[in-house]
């Protein structure tokens, strides 16, 4: 394993698994032999990164018996129906509840291979290979799986963690570079949340990151993988603190789904959450507004949006935020900050309150 820098461990407590950062991961077979050796293996994937990607996995891995299997590219296809056609190539090939599943791809792969995976059979094996930015520090650590409906996003799911994430930095190289600034606004999400320090650190080096430099890319992702095994090894599943890492999304999650999924990404919706989030706080908990322009600074670095996209208004995106799954009787349950590094749930059963600041925010 030559090519891994840094290994960190999550521990649920009924469960513990490795995560490998480094260089030349998807083509170091050492790494994968312990997951892979003796049984019956389905790698799932999409034909732009199948097509980077696989040759690197091959031949040791596409060995007899084992198969692949290219689901639809983007967030419209992350639905039950692309999960179906996983289990049936599943059931069609015979895969028994010993096999494991390989998602190699970006957060849509991951989130439907963990789901198919703790579905198929009650529960079979899978394994995270991220190629993007944002899969890599947010959705392929700690376990949420799921897919979308038509009237909300992972509004049907599994808590399923994966056996093993191997993080191989070099794909950061072919992702688009929207995409790649999209998931920057999960790591800056982290820094808000739980490091000050952190998030000084982002501020100095947006301009190394954003040119790949690896020692730069390295660290960025150690550190936010950290800090989210560190809630995820408290409360695996979202009981108590792992709640916070919600911060920009409940916000997010409506401006997805008012846009028509995929037209915004997840990581730009987060983006302009965050914003949201701040200005909230800022009207509610007294949070500095020093803040809300730090960040607003730091996303016009990274070229994500800091505005509600047109069409976009409180009353649409309240309507969104009544089904958020992260409700609790009555309450909106929004994610603030009291500050940099301190953040609370605030449950709001004041519903004109929320749309008045999105409006507000709007103006601004």
């Amino acid at each position: 394993m030559a090519g891994v820098q840094a290994t960190l461990t999550v521990d649920t407590g009924s469960r513990r698994y490795p995560i490998f950062i480094g260089e030349k991961l998807l083509s170091d077979e050492s790494l994968f032999a312990p997951y892979c050796a003796d049984r019956q293996v389905l790698v799932i994937s999409n034909a732009p990164i199948a097509e980077h990607y696989l040759p690197k996995l091959a031949p040791w891995l596409m060995q007899a018996g084992n198969s692949l299997i290219e689901i639809p590219t983007g967030e419209t296809h992350k639905t039950l129906s692309t999960c179906e056609m996983i289990w049936q190539k599943l059931l069609a090939a015979g895969f028994n509840r010993h096999c494991l599943l390989v998602a190699l791809g970006g957060g849509i792969v991951g989130d439907i291979t963990g789901f198919a995976a703790a579905c198929y059979q009650r529960g079979v094996d899978f394994i995270q290979l991220p190629t993007s930015l944002l899969a890599q520090v947010d959705s392929s650590v700690g376990g949420k799986t799921g897919v979308n409906h038509p009237l909300g996003k992972n509004m049907i799911g599994a808590f399923h963690q994966p056996q093993m994430v191997a993080i191989d930095i070099e794909t950061l190289t072919t992702l688009p570079k929207r995409e790649f600034r999209a998931g920057l606004a999960e790591v800056i999400k982290m820094a808000l949340l739980f490091d000050a320090d952190f998030f000084d650190w982002l501020e100095t080096n947006i301009e190394a990151i954003l040119m790949l430099d690896k020692a730069s890319l390295v660290h960025l992702i150690r550190q936010s993988v950290q800090l989210k095994v560190n809630i995820v090894a408290q409360d695996e599943k979202e009981k108590g603190c792992r709640a916070l890492l919600n911060l920009g999304h409940t916000y997010g999650h409506a401006i997805e789904h008012c846009q028509g999924f995929g037209k915004v990404l997840h990581g730009e919706a987060v983006a302009i959450g965050c914003l949201l989030a701040c200005y909230f706080s800022e009207q509610e908990l007294g949070l500095d507004p020093s803040l809300r322009k730090r960040l607003q600074r730091l996303l016009y670095q990274c070229d994500l949006p800091r505005e509600l996209p047109l069409g976009t208004n409180g009353s649409k995106m309240l309507e969104t935020m009544k089904r958020d799954k992260k409700n609790s009787q009555d309450n909106i349950n929004l994610v603030l900050l009291d500050a940099l590094a301190s953040a609370r749930i605030y449950p709001c059963s004041d519903l004109a309150l929320i749309q008045r600041h999105i409006d507000e925010y709007r103006l601004i």
